[in-house]
């Protein structure tokens, strides 16, 4: 099956066109403030050759920065009504408490407070109250705020107050678009509730967003699925992508990981993908990326949800290094490298040509570069080297010697050797792994829940129940369902023995 695969960063908008594991054919261009023709760009392009077949491609996977840009920038964000059910319990901290003055400055909206939600094994802990919500659900209609973000207190469990809710305020106020804490899901109030929120505030850019990638491969003459890649490196279809936007954030290490492991052919490693601006590393395990197991921190809010383990430095192509006083980054070039680079005819000095005077990168003149002084070239590299040899530290997880991944524009930035790394491997195609990552991408469903008054192997059944339901909405072909992890956790010192259980499964998209 032919698929296109787009990954859309800050720096470069990446694509290629498989068939199977097959490369037909790649492109890297620059990214552009009008995300349509950026696409259509890229489009043209694979579309262009003599092997493209437009007739034999099933699907269009697009993975983009949108979404954590917006949050990180602070802009395109809405307005966001905040319910939460959970009183009397649940009000020692309120809502956005802890929040970056700016962000919740341009997020806030009216914030309620209203009685209801469950204990840990189901039982309300008071009745819901369903006039104190219809009183809330007029407000917000005055209010003039059209998007919500409902929690409740253990709703993972059981949604029903979450539902109850968003059934009242879609009745006094149509086309309020809602985010239930559910539906994004994991134990822990207020991380829980901070991502709800969040995707509240992105559903308008992501409806403007998703609909200009819905033109751009309309206009392309390609009538065929559009997905975007999510955080575990899965994809999820476009119309999904609109309705949880905070499952995208991450997408671009994810696919930078997976287009790493399928180039590499390793399910176990460290990869580091080097761009413009910043280094990612994290780790595949099974061929997929790790998932981080505490709190991440998305433009300075706690979150607690889907998100890879990834750890991003100040290192790339396009760091700037001042000649004069020795000085390494963090400024970056970025996108400009193509005009600022000293082997492009630029007036400024990047890793990228110390990496050419270095005879580890093709790129531009290296005349230009040439009397570079053999002290700072030393001090460059062990710079680079040791900011590396850190970062892969931080994400091994034992003192054995690990294989380390090399993709990105900026690959030929790692060095051949690391401490502590077994082999680095350089693959072909490494700058545009992204893309491959979300070609290849498959789907996915997943069950993060307490089980409570059931057997063990009962729990376990329901949760993978649950995640192949969730994996065949996704658009699972039923045949190729695998179970990639499953936990199961006793939560001590609890009456009933309760039991958190996740299952996560993959699958091929159905054809």
């Amino acid at each position: 099956m032919k698929r296109i695969g787009i990954d859309v960063g800050g720096t470069n908008t990446d694509a290629v066109l498989l068939d199977h594991n097959r490369i037909i054919r790649s492109i890297k261009t620059a990214t552009t403030t009008d995300v349509i023709s950026g696409i259509r760009t890229a489009v043209d392009h694979i579309l262009g050759g003599s092997d493209a077949d437009a007739d034999g491609i099933r699907a269009i996977m697009i993975g983009t920065t949108h979404f954590t840009n917006a949050v990180i920038e602070r802009r395109g964000l809405s307005k966001v009504a905040v319910i939460r059910i959970g009183l009397p319990a649940a009000h020692s901290i309120l809502p956005m408490q802890a929040w970056p003055a700016d962000l919740r400055s341009e997020v806030e909206g009216p914030t309620f407070l209203i009685r209801g939600g469950h204990e840990f094994d189901g039982r309300e802990i008071v009745p819901f109250d369903d006039e104190r919500m219809r009183e809330v659900a007029l407000e917000i209609r005055d209010s003039g705020v059209t998007a919500a973000a409902i929690t409740a207190v253990f709703s993972p469990l059981t949604s029903e107050c979450e539902e109850r809710a968003a059934a009242i305020l879609r009745d006094v106020v149509p086309g309020v678009s809602v985010t239930l804490s559910s539906q994004l899901g994991r134990i822990g109030l207020i991380e829980r509730e901070n991502a709800t929120i969040l995707n509240s505030a992105l559903h308008r850019l992501a409806r403007d967003t998703v609909a200009a990638f819905e033109t751009a491969v309309s206009e392309s003459g390609l009538r065929v699925p559009l997905y975007l890649t999510q955080n575990d490196g899965t994809v999820m279809p476009a119309s999904q992508a609109v309705r949880f936007p905070v499952l995208c954030f991450a997408s671009g290490p994810t696919n930078s990981m997976r287009g790493a492991r399928m180039l590499s052919g390793l399910d176990e490693a460290i990869v580091l993908d080097v761009g413009g601006t910043t280094t990612d590393a994290g780790v595949l395990v099974s061929g997929f990326p790790r998932e981080a197991n505490s709190k991440v921190d998305i433009g300075g809010v706690s979150t607690f949800f889907r998100m890879p383990d990834v750890v991003a430095i100040a290192l790339g192509g396009g760091t700037i290094v001042d000649e004069a006083s020795g000085r390494i980054g963090p400024q970056s070039v970025g996108y400009r490298i193509m005009e600022k680079a000293r082997v492009k005819g630029g007036d400024t000095l990047t890793l990228t040509d110390v990496a050419v005077r270095m005879n580890r990168m093709e790129f531009g003149d290296v005349s230009k570069v040439s009397e570079l002084p053999n002290s700072l070239v030393s001090n460059v590299d062990a710079w680079v080297n040791g900011r590396l040899a850190e970062l892969v530290d931080r994400m091994k997880t034992s003192a054995a010697a690990v294989p380390v991944i090399a993709v990105g524009g900026g690959a030929a930035l790692v060095p051949d050797e690391l401490p502590g790394v077994s082999t680095v491997i350089k693959v072909e195609h490494a700058g545009v792994a992204n893309a491959i990552g979300a070609a290849m991408a498959q789907v996915s469903g997943e069950c993060d829940q307490v089980f409570y008054g059931v057997s063990r192997d009962d729990a376990l059944a329901q949760a993978r129940d649950m995640a192949e339901r969730r994996a065949l909405e996704a658009g699972a072909d039923i045949e190729t369902v695998q179970l990639l992890d499953a936990e199961d956790i006793p939560l001590s010192y609890i009456p009933g023995n309760p039991l958190r259980v996740r299952v996560r499964l993959i699958a091929d998209l159905k054809a």
